[in-house]
């Protein structure tokens, strides 16, 4: 069985497009649950507007789907607790805030 930290590990490769940063530094995935052939990544985008919405979740399952073929990926976009900035990793924070890069 796999681990939820091989799950972030794989969708730290997932992008948001508008700030070029991956969803796990900012921040983005709240939960991700494995069990028997299922991962159920709980998730959030910057606002429930987004205009990378879909892009952004179908990159996420594809991206999974690819590392674990022997799983069904469910993604469950949820609005609460809503995303703020404080949710951004320290790395994130210094690649935003300070234009610093690893």
């Amino acid at each position: 069985m796999i681990s939820s930290e091989q799950v972030l590990e794989k969708l730290s490769y997932v992008i948001d497009p508008e700030l070029g940063l991956n969803i796990v530094e900012m921040g983005l995935v709240y939960e991700t649950i494995i069990k028997e052939d299922v991962i159920l990544v709980k998730m959030t985008l910057t606002t429930p507007g987004c205009p990378m919405h879909d892009t952004i979740v179908t990159n996420a399952e594809k991206t999974l789907q690819r590392a674990f073929p022997q799983y069904r990926i469910f993604i469950d976009l949820v609005w609460e607790p809503a995303w703020t900035p404080e949710a951004l990793s320290p790395e994130a924070k210094k690649k935003i805030y300070y234009g610093e890069d690893e």
